[in-house]
Formats: C-alpha cells, sequence, structure tokens
C-alpha cells in the first residue's frame, strides 16, 4: 500500500509540474473525487465501515491537492461549519475561520483561500443579505456539498470556489431565480416542474419588493439547457452544482 502512494505521488508530482491537471490550473476535482468515492462504494463488503473508506480517501485526494500547490480553507461558521470542512478536507489543511460570510468569500476572490465552506442556505433568510443570493457568479461557483455521505444530524456546508463545478455523474444544481413580488412557493415550484426541472428543494427569501427563489434541481445543469429558455423570470442564475451525498453507514 506504501509502495502504491508513493508512486501515486510521483505521478500527481510529475503532471503538476508539467500544468497537466486542466485548463483552469486547479487541482480541485470534487465531482471527480465523488465519481471514484461512488465507485468505491459500490464494490465495498465486509466489516469495515463505509464511513472510513471515504476518510481514508479523503485524506489521499488532499494529500494529492496539496502536491499541486498550497491549497487553503475559509470558513464562515456559525455551526458546525468548520467541523464538517475539516472532516472533509482533513486535518492537515490550513483553516481560518472569518466572521461574515462576506470575508470568507473575500479571501477567496484576493487567493487567500482556495475554497470557501458556507452554511447551507435556510428558509426565512432576508434576501438582500443572504450569501447565496450575493454571490459574485461566474467569478465563483458553488462546487461541493458537505458532508459527502449524509449524516444523522443534518449538519452540512457548501463549498464555493473560483472555478466551475465538474459533474460527478449523480449531481444536483442550485439555481437562484428572481420571481415576481410576492410569488409563492406554489407559484416558482409550479412553473419550474412544467419546464421540466425535477426539484428536489426550494426556498424563498424576500429582498425589498423582489422575490428570491433557491431551487436546488436533479442534474448537472448547463448555461445552454433549453428548460430555462422556458422561465418567465429575465433573472436565472446556476449558482453551482455538486455530487449528490451518499447514504451513511446507518443506511
Amino acid at each position: 500500500m506504501h509502495d502504491l502512494l508513493m508512486w501515486r505521488s510521483a505521478v500527481v508530482g510529475r503532471l503538476a509540474g508539467s500544468r497537466a491537471k486542466g485548463s483552469s490550473g486547479s487541482p480541485l476535482r470534487p465531482g471527480r473525487e465523488a465519481s471514484v468515492l461512488r465507485r468505491l462504494l459500490a464494490r465495498h463488503a465486509g466489516p469495515l465501515a463505509r464511513g472510513r473508506i471515504v476518510r481514508i480517501w479523503r485524506e489521499i485526494f488532499m494529500a494529492s491537492t496539496a502536491i499541486q500547490g498550497a491549497f487553503s480553507v475559509a470558513a464562515f461558521a456559525p455551526g458546525d461549519e468548520a467541523g464538517v470542512a475539516r472532516e472533509h478536507f482533513g486535518p492537515l489543511a490550513p483553516m481560518r475561520v472569518h466572521p461574515t460570510p462576506a470575508r470568507a468569500l473575500s479571501a477567496v476572490t484576493q487567493g487567500e483561500a482556495s475554497v470557501a465552506v458556507l452554511p447551507l442556505p435556510a428558509e426565512g433568510e432576508d434576501g438582500a443579505t443572504a450569501w447565496w443570493a450575493r454571490l459574485d457568479v461566474p467569478r465563483l461557483h458553488v462546487v461541493a456539498r458537505l458532508p459527502f455521505m449524509a449524516g444523522q444530524d443534518g449538519a452540512g456546508a457548501l463549498v464555493v470556489a473560483p472555478v466551475p463545478p465538474d459533474p460527478s455523474g449523480a449531481d444536483r444544481t442550485l439555481l437562484l431565480i428572481e420571481a415576481e413580488s410576492r410569488a409563492s412557493r406554489a407559484r416558482v415550484s409550479g412553473v419550474l416542474v412544467e419546464a421540466g426541472f425535477d426539484v428536489a428543494s426550494l426556498l424563498l427569501a424576500r429582498a425589498g419588493e423582489a422575490t428570491l427563489a433557491l431551487a436546488e434541481v436533479e442534474g448537472f445543469l448547463g448555461a445552454d439547457d433549453t428548460r430555462l429558455a422556458a422561465l418567465p423570470w429575465a433573472r436565472r442564475t446556476i449558482l453551482g452544482a455538486y455530487a449528490a451525498p451518499v447514504a451513511g453507514d446507518a443506511a
């Protein structure tokens, strides 16, 4: 096993040196990592917990990322977001907790951090100040949801990075819509379903006279998706996408 790890590290180092890891220059590939984990979990058997497999391979992923360049995390953590981030990115990844979402996002745009970890959007947030309503797309994108292996406590976070998300094969997309004033949940949901979207979740927020709707839709949605043209609202922004979580050991 050690020989294989050393061999893998040597290959990663050569690829990093030749800049062969993608046109974006970033080693971050959360979709690819999720695809690998799903394949491993699908073939896994025996008493070793599935969660252990995920943790072992998460550490291998992060070790490879570190070889390709500095990697650090900026987090806004009013709840357990810092713990979820540490579980995902590993104990050796530098992480700084910031007092506001804006400060964490600024650390990424200024090149001080590789990713920002932010709380999951919640019903009842003020649409004028919610971080997801003000995300600087396409400069920044949501690229992952944590944890990848769904927990029982409902804790979670989203990862924002200065690179587009990559598909994993089983994904969900975050779509931000500015609907008409006082639009109801039933109205927004009905229009999305009629346009052909499979809506996994939908939350509404008020921003002055506007109604902001954040829809989590099944699939990896591209800007050229013809279903977007069927929506009656001018503002319809894809905030990003992420691999759908897999069931934990208890499931």
